[in-house]
Parts: structure tokens; sequence; C-alpha cells
């Protein structure tokens, strides 16, 4: 996924690991020969309309938030049809209160009246403050999550990973994300709850205890979930 900054300086383009101390955790109960964190992309500044997140800091929100406005507006100069100008006065109103366009409220409707405008800020807009700057690592870890992604685990064998993926991914498409003769095959899932493997204290041990559960394609995967997919090779 794509992270584009916007009037942020000293945080390096490129890609960037996602530091979360879940897998650190998980690396310390479960062997494996390497430990690979989920990793984002962070671009710049006019990557920002194809990106999944937005991150700024306080005092930039206002100038990103301006840009949008100010297409709004534009467009509201043209005399566009009744339902096209209600939905944009609405946003204009939300702007103005320094809402993001994501965070007008808009209804699906309302969404599909205005379908053909991109605004910067129609996607999860993280804002930093100074100290956080300063700790870019954990920066980003929180951009992610609050983009409307997750990761879920694979442990012991060759690495411990996390592997990312939007919020509301199946288990089904999840097994894809690793590879798709997995998803062809898949036939179930075994998951464990990150909850259940730190109290067990372990993999193994979360078996023991009865933690590990079968699941089907429409389970939908929660945050770190440990999974092993059944499939046919």
């Amino acid at each position: 996924m794509k992270i584009s900054l916007f009037a942020i300086q000293g945080i390096p383009l490129g890609k960037h690991n996602v530091k979360d101390p879940r897998l650190d955790q998980a690396d310390k109960l479960v062997e494996a020969q390497k430990k690979t964190y989920a990793q984002v992309d962070v671009v710049e500044e006019k990557e920002m309309l194809t990106s999944d997140a937005v991150l700024t800091t306080r005092a930039a929100l206002s100038d990103l938030l301006v840009k949008d406005l100010d297409a709004v507006e534009t467009r509201l100069s043209r005399d566009p049809g009744d339902a096209e100008k209600a939905v944009l006065q609405k946003l204009a109103d939300a702007l103005i209160s320094e809402k993001p366009v994501l965070a007008a409220g808009l209804t699906a409707d309302e969404l599909s009246v205005i379908s053909a405008h991109n605004f910067y800020s129609n996607r999860p807009v993280v804002v930093a403050g100074e100290a956080e700057l300063a700790a870019p690592d954990a920066l980003i870890v929180r951009a992610f999550q609050e983009s409307g992604y997750l990761s879920f685990l694979t442990v012991g064998g060759k690495e411990n990973r996390a592997w990312p993926i939007r919020k509301g991914t199946t288990a089904w498409e999840a097994a894809g994300v690793i590879h798709t003769d997995i998803q062809k095959g898949f036939i179930r899932v075994e998951i464990i709850s990150f909850a259940d493997f730190i109290q067990a204290g372990g993999e193994t041990e979360a078996k023991r205890a009865g933690k590990l559960r079968l699941e089907t394609k429409p389970y939908v995967v929660q945050d770190y979930d440990l999974v092993n997919f059944r499939f046919n090779k």
C-alpha cells in the first residue's frame, strides 16, 4: 500500500517496514529463520491521488483541505445540477470545518453523484504530531493502522511474517496474497487469534489449549490472526 507525504520532511521516500511490536513478540515465541515485517511505500506529494492514505501535520492539514475546497468551489461556480450542487455544498461545509472529504459523512448515493471527482482527502488522512515526527517507525505503524489496513501472521519454518491486507479481506482473498496456488486450492484455514497466541505462550501451546479453529473462505481475517492455510497442491 502507498502512503503519500504532504508537507512532511525527514521521512525518506521508498519502502518502509511496518515495525509493529506484535511481530517482535511472535518472533520470540516461535522459532524461524527470519522475521519479515509488512511494508508500505512512502511516496511524494504528487502521488497523493493514487495513494491509499495521506500523512501530514496539524499545521499543514488546512493547506491540504484547501486544495479540495478550491476544486469544490470551482465546480460550484460552473452551475452543476441540483443533486451534485447539494453534495458539493455539503463537502464545502465539511472542508471549511477542517474535515477531510472521507470524514464528511456522505451516503453511498451522494458519493455516486461526485464519483467523477478525485479529491485529495477522499482517503484516510493521518495527522502527525511534532513528537511523532521524531519517531518515524512508530508513526508509520499508526499511519498503516489508520489507513484501512491490517496484517495477518504466518509463523515458523523459514520466516515469521506479517502480511498486509485491507480490513474486510476474506480468508480466501488473504490466501491469494501469499500465493495464487494457495487461493486456487483453498480448503480451510486454521486460525489462532493473536490474543490467544500470546496468552498461551506460543502456537503449539495455543493449539494444546484448544484455541485453534477452522474457518472457511468467507471468514473475515482479523488483525494479527495467526493463519495456516490448508490447500490442495
